[in-house]
């Protein structure tokens, strides 16, 4: 017997509710690769933490780089509706960079799989180094540091640096910490380092609560280019990295499919255990 409208639309509202206690409870879903399966996968987490910040038109921008616009389009009172456009560079707020940005041949941000933004992630905490100096070039000792502690850094990991930057987004003159020759100076990745990352540990990638992988001072951008010549994953401007643990984290990453992208605003939730 065919159902009417009114008991399909309260089997749907059952079947959502059902699904989001499921999720809030903690217990494991699982997921098949989309190319390649080798089993079902799971995650299992605890809590969800949004390593994104809100997007504004006042969020610390990259010199030079286009502001965030937000236009009303549409209203309740005059359309029945509300609806704005808005505009910011590919590159601002919480983003993934994509290989293009760097290699004239790269892909664009459109062309990653969906199975290779599930990552898991350890999370290397280095403020004490770069709060004594703002231009500290995160460096092979560091990643031995952190395996002596807690293990080698698995393959396929995306390998997030917890820098301390992510407190300063609301000050946008600390958070690039430009000098009067417009030097920027901010933390990063180094570029021996990343060579460790990528050739030994093969990583999927690095993410950073600052505005580039690479130091302000590095202006041949050198970590971002050599995570992206493996197609691998860029995430800069994250936020909530110290309510991660430095292993057991599973990221979930989200990009708009710009055609040709060089980049994009990412949505990134860290799956916590």
């Amino acid at each position: 017997m065919e159902l009417s409208k009114q008991h399909k639309a309260r089997l749907r509202r059952i079947s959502v509710g059902l699904l989001t206690a499921w999720l809030a409870s903690g217990i494991s879903y699982s997921f098949a690769e989309d190319k390649g399966v080798k089993g079902m996968q799971s995650i299992q987490f605890q809590k969800v933490i949004d390593l994104s910040h809100v997007i504004t038109t006042s969020i610390p921008l990259w010199p030079h780089d286009p502001p965030v616009t937000f236009n009303v389009v549409a209203t309740q009172e005059k359309d029945g509706y509300y609806l704005r456009s808005f505009s910011m560079g590919e590159h601002s707020a919480t983003h993934m960079n994509a290989p293009n940005s760097f290699h004239p041949d790269g892909i664009g941000i459109e062309a990653y799989k969906p199975e290779s933004l599930v990552r898991p992630a350890v999370v290397i905490d280095v403020r004490a180094k770069t709060k004594a100096n703002p231009d500290y070039v995160i460096n092979p000792q560091d990643i031995k540091d952190w395996e002596h502690d807690h293990g080698r850094i698995a393959q396929g990991s995306v390998v997030l640096f917890y820098t301390g930057w992510q407190a300063l987004w609301n000050d946008s003159k600390r958070f690039f910490n430009e000098d009067d020759k417009g030097g920027l100076h901010f933390p990063g990745v180094g570029a021996a380092t990343a060579k460790l990352l990528v050739d030994d540990r093969q990583i999927a990638g690095v993410g950073i609560d600052t505005h580039g992988a690479d130091p302000g001072q590095d202006t041949v951008f050198a970590t971002n280019s050599l995570v992206l010549a493996k197609n691998g994953i860029i995430l800069e401007c994250l936020t909530n990295l110290d309510q991660l643990p430095a292993k057991g984290t599973t990221l979930v990453i989200g990009v708009l499919k710009l055609k040709d992208g060089s980049g994009s605003p990412a949505s990134v939730l860290a799956f916590v255990p």
